[in-house]
């Protein structure tokens, strides 16, 4: 389902700040080499996560769902000068890919990569977070959210992404596939968590943005 048509698509890339040369080569070596590029956030989204790091100014990020480090970039950018992003994925086959473009951005210091499991690199890890991106696996989402309340500190915030889930969260529940069941389900918790508020914001596939109160 085409939720923005391509023609607002194309306005929104042209009146958005260009990607960086690296971040240029990242996006066409995704393409070109690795499965599902699809699932690289791109110029527009990129440029969003880049402004909210700039915004909150972050000691401390958690990202949950490296992929190729697209994202991990540009959340690294408004980092403070002893800033850390904490980044997890379960793919070990792209972490040199990651490496080679952390290293190319500059930001190689203030980005630790973790390969494995989620869910228990969370319980592993002894900070408080300021700002946490969930772009993992879709059914973790609800079990995500439970596991990083207590590590994010107050007024901190929670992105997710993919929330409307190329439109199948639109359809009837009888129609919707497994991922979009599990995204829907995720907002409900949200929506009915007194601790948080949010919005849901219609860049790209859906991110949720979410404020600990």
């Amino acid at each position: 389902m085409e939720l923005i048509p391509a023609a607002v698509e194309a306005y929104s890339e042209k009146y958005t700040s260009p990607e960086s040369e690296v971040m240029y080569k990242l996006n066409r070596e995704t393409h070109l080499k690795v499965e599902l590029p699809h699932m690289l956030s791109g110029q527009v989204q990129g440029q969003f996560l880049r402004m909210v790091s700039y915004m909150v100014r972050p000691r401390r990020i958690l990202e949950l769902g490296t992929y190729t480090g697209y994202s991990a970039i540009c959340l690294s950018a408004g980092l403070t000068p002893d800033g850390i992003l904490h980044t997890v994925d379960v793919n070990e086959e792209l972490e040199t890919l990651c490496q080679k473009y952390f290293e190319a951005s500059g930001n190689a210091h203030k980005i630790k990569m973790h390969i494995g499991k989620a869910a228990e690199i969370i319980e592993q890890l002894d900070e408080v977070f300021d700002l946490v991106f969930i772009d993992a696996d879709k059914a973790g989402y609800e079990q995500y959210y439970d596991l990083v309340w207590e590590k994010l500190r107050p007024g901190g915030f929670i992105l997710a992404d993919n929330v409307l889930y190329h439109g199948q969260v639109l359809l009837p529940e009888s129609e919707r596939g497994r991922q979009a069941k599990a995204m829907v389900d995720f907002c409900e918790k949200v929506l009915a968590d007194d601790r948080a508020e949010q919005v849901l914001l219609t860049i790209r596939d859906g991110v949720l943005m979410i404020r600990k109160k």
